[in-house]
Parts: structure tokens; sequence; C-alpha cells
């Protein structure tokens, strides 16, 4: 088998920095079709350098993913660019604090309408076009769907309550997915990531100097990953060399997830 992705067409949600972008780059380099999607239009035009300086292989796609008709507009532009989709990385994910105690600033539904719903919705919506162009096709690898998660859906941390709550739904969402869809040669994986030094975790790095020693001395590997490291990853679950892997969470932390957490932030 091979992790090639040449020739494949990706959409890449929350595409504008941090993890995201990086992966767009990353599958641009290796020859994939990228749609960057973002709802942030301007970060997307400083990255990718607007509309009218895109290379061929990549588009960018400013839009409110939590809207049904930004899904559906999304998928047309892909179509009509590159004629089909075989990757889909929803990377879009938002993180908020939570007063626990507090049902107005628990920030749960805020965040499962942001880091479940969209990617489910995307998720359906993506894998009916799969089904669809691969009508006549008997063999091989239709699609694959990959969901950005994190680490803090197996820790507890009741200042992310909220966040936690949303991830977790979300590894369970990719399970699901992935027995609906297996009949259909489509596979859903999930990368689960904490120690990257992702623009969520930037903030929160600005607000609280303090979780940066915090989340190295809870590090195994003792230091915070790039936001490219967790590429690879996902390029591993886009390719046919995880033709046979489907439904699975891969953990991507330095081994954080190894030890005892002693209360330290998970992101």
């Amino acid at each position: 088998m091979t992790f090639s992705i040449a020739g494949k067409t990706a959409i890449v949600t929350g595409a504008a920095n941090g993890v995201g972008l990086a992966i767009g780059r990353h599958f641009v380099a290796e020859g994939a079709n990228v749609v960057f999607a973002d709802m942030d239009e301007n970060r997307l035009s400083e990255e990718l350098g607007g509309a009218d300086a895109e290379p061929e292989r990549y588009r960018s796609f400013a839009c409110d993913l939590r809207q049904k008709l930004s899904i559906n507009n999304l998928l047309s532009m892909t179509i009509d660019s590159f004629e089909r989709v075989d990757i889909l990385v929803n990377a879009s994910r938002q993180l908020m604090t939570s007063d626990p105690l507090n049902p107005k600033e628990d920030n749960v539904e805020a965040l499962l309408n942001q880091n479940l719903m969209t990617s489910l919705r995307l998720t359906q919506a993506i894998s009916k076009r799969m089904i669809k162009q691969a009508e006549g096709e008997e063999d091989g690898q239709v699609g694959s769907i990959i969901n950005l998660s994190s680490i803090a859906a197996r820790r507890a941390n009741p200042e992310l309550l909220g966040y936690s709550i949303s991830t977790a739904a979300l590894d369970q969402m990719t399970r699901s997915m992935a027995v609906a869809l297996a009949p259909h040669r489509i596979r859903v994986n999930a990368v689960a990531f904490g120690s990257v030094m992702s623009s969520s975790l930037k903030f929160q790095l600005k607000e609280h100097e303090d979780y940066r020693s915090d989340i190295i001395d809870n590090t195994p590997l003792g230091r915070i990953a790039g936001p490219g490291e967790v590429s690879d990853a996902v390029q591993y679950l886009a390719s046919d060399a995880s033709s046979f892997v489907t439904g699975q969470i891969i953990t991507v932390d330095g081994g954080r997830t190894l030890i005892d957490p002693a209360g330290s932030p998970a992101h």
C-alpha cells in the first residue's frame, strides 16, 4: 500500500490557521487538490494569497459551516473546481472554557454545535457525494473522512466541560459513522491531539503562561508539538496505507494520556 494522496481531492475545514492550515498545506505539497474552508475570510486571504493568487491545485472558501447552505455551497464549489471529493478533514474546532455549575456559562450547546454538529453534517453531505461518484466502481477505497478531536475527550477538567463533552461526542460519532459507511467503502477515523501548538492553545498560553510548563511537565516527550506534526497522521488515514483502518481514534500527544494528568490542562 502507499501513503500517497497525489491526485486526490480533499476538503479541509478550519483551514485558515493552526493545525487545519498545516494539514491543507501538507496535502498540497503531497500532490492533492485541496479546498481550504474557514469562516475567517481575511485570514484565508492572508495565508493563501487571495483568490487571484490561487494556483491550480487549491481553492479557498469562506463560509460558516454551521449553516446548511454553506455546506451545500462548499460541496458545489469543490465539484466545480475538481470534479470529485475523496477526502474530508473536519479540522474546524473551537475551544471555550466552562463554568460547570452555571448553565449560562458552561458553553456545552455552543461547543456541541461547533465541534460535533458541523463535522456530522459535513460527513453526511460529503459521504453522499462520495457514494454517488463511486457508482459502478466495485473495488478500491471510495473515500476517507478524518475528524480532529482532542485528548480532552478522555480527561476530566471541569474548566473544559463543554469542550470535553463535544470532543467525546465527536469520537463516538466517528465510530458510529465508520460502521454506517463501511459498506460503501468509506472509512471514518479521528486524530486526537493535545500538546500541539494550535491557535487555540496559543490563545490559552497568552492568558495563562503557567499552562506551558504544566503541559511540558506532563508530556513524556517533554515538548509541545508543532501543527505540522499532526499532518502525517492525517495523511496516513487519508491514504490507502490505512485501507483496513476505520472507526479508530489515533492519539498524537507526546504521551500525555499515558501518565497521571495531575490536573494539567488538556487542549
